[in-house]
């Protein structure tokens, strides 16, 4: 009997689907079968470039009967449309972050997921590397016994002085919390678990921020959202992670994220990688010591959470990176920023299962 292969549908053809389809190319029981755009001549480049892969129109991919999974690379604005559309079509689908652009977007989604028994899954899936599934291993067979605290740090001064076109980064759904904390926060919650409250104070450090690359560098465009944020994220294990995002700082030396635990320390990598080293302090050791890979799936990149969606579906498994997690993750998020323009705590709705950790040496058609 030969291998199992899921037909996957690419919508979107920017700058990310490359790096999607080079590593779906590599990984077991996906096939990449047709690329749609609005603009057709992005998706006909990248079928000419790919023999087997074939330039429709995005309705043609959601009524092919060869796809299975639609993967979702559009524009944020555009993923929740997107969606819907390829579930009325009856396929699964897997998207870029975030789910949608808020939650009000977004839970209707995973209603209609689950009333027509279809899946969602959703970017991160950096989660399912060796770097955050080895902390999780660490963590998971007590070597820093129970944890309680864990600090998170995303700081940068800025895109505008390498992107030539900034502005969406400092308008109504950009800034450092909803950029970057996807990465960050699904990171967490697979360490840690789901998030119950948020507390957050935020700030600006400019009201204007100057373009410095490109055609149009030297343009001065408003910034309209905080830009520095900061707070506490309580987890339903009764954990506490200091937050810190931001694009006001010009440099620093934080670690990306640290956990405390009552008989240890953990450094875990930078959660926008697959992989990295993960060191370990304890009452016995107390110089940082790299531990041994302990899990995750090794050697990948984008697009393994489309592998591990398809086994899922073949299997009857939940998959990991999954549309109930990033719901969870963009209600912490934007509970985050809630709390900082309120100027008091709250509790976050929903919550999540922590996704089955990835064992060592899996491979996404086996685990």
């Amino acid at each position: 009997m030969g291998e199992q292969v899921t037909g996957v549908g690419i919508v979107g053809t920017g700058v990310i689907s490359g790096t999607y389809l080079d590593h779906l190319a590599k990984l077991p029981g996906v096939d990449v079968v047709a690329v749609a755009d609005l603009d057709v001549s992005r998706a006909q480049a990248i079928a000419d470039q790919n023999p087997g892969i074939r330039a429709v129109s995005p309705e043609e991919l959601y009524a092919a009967d060869d796809v299975d999974i639609v993967l979702n690379l559009t524009i944020p604005a555009a993923h929740a449309a997107v969606h819907q559309a390829a579930m009325e079509a009856g396929k699964h689908v897997y998207g870029e972050k975030p789910l949608a652009m808020d939650r009000a977007e977004a839970e209707p989604l995973l209603k209609y997921a689950a009333a027509n028994d279809l899946r969602i899954g959703c970017a991160p899936d950096t989660v399912l590397g060796t770097g955050t599934q080895t902390a999780r291993a660490v963590i998971d067979r007590g070597d820093i016994g129970t944890p309680h605290a864990a600090t998170a740090f995303m700081v940068t001064p800025g895109h505008e002085l390498w992107h030539p076109a900034p502005e969406f980064y400092y308008r109504p759904g950009g800034g450092p919390v909803l950029d970057m904390g996807p990465y960050y926060v699904t990171s967490l919650v697979t360490l840690l678990g789901p998030v119950v409250r948020v507390t957050a104070r935020a700030g600006r450090a400019k009201q204007q921020r100057k373009i410095h690359t490109g055609p149009r560098a030297g343009t001065v465009f408003d910034v309209e959202v905080p830009t520095h944020v900061t707070g506490v994220l309580e987890h339903e294990s009764g954990a506490l992670t200091t937050v810190l995002m931001s694009f006001d700082v010009w440099a620093g030396r934080l670690p990306r994220i640290e956990v405390h635990g009552t008989d240890g320390s953990l450094s875990v990598p930078d959660p926008n990688g697959f992989d990295g080293a993960v060191e370990i302090v304890t009452p016995d050791q107390r110089e940082w010591t790299e531990v041994p890979v302990a899990g995750g799936y090794a050697g990948t990149g984008r697009g393994v959470g489309v592998a591990d969606m398809a086994r899922a579906l073949r299997t009857g498994e939940p998959h990991r990176a999954s549309g109930e997690l990033a719901y969870h993750v963009l209600d912490v998020l934007e509970s985050f920023i809630d709390s900082a323009v309120q100027d008091q705590p709250l509790d976050v709705a929903s919550t999540v299962t922590r996704p089955a950790p990835v064992p060592l040496g899996a491979s996404p058609e086996t685990a």
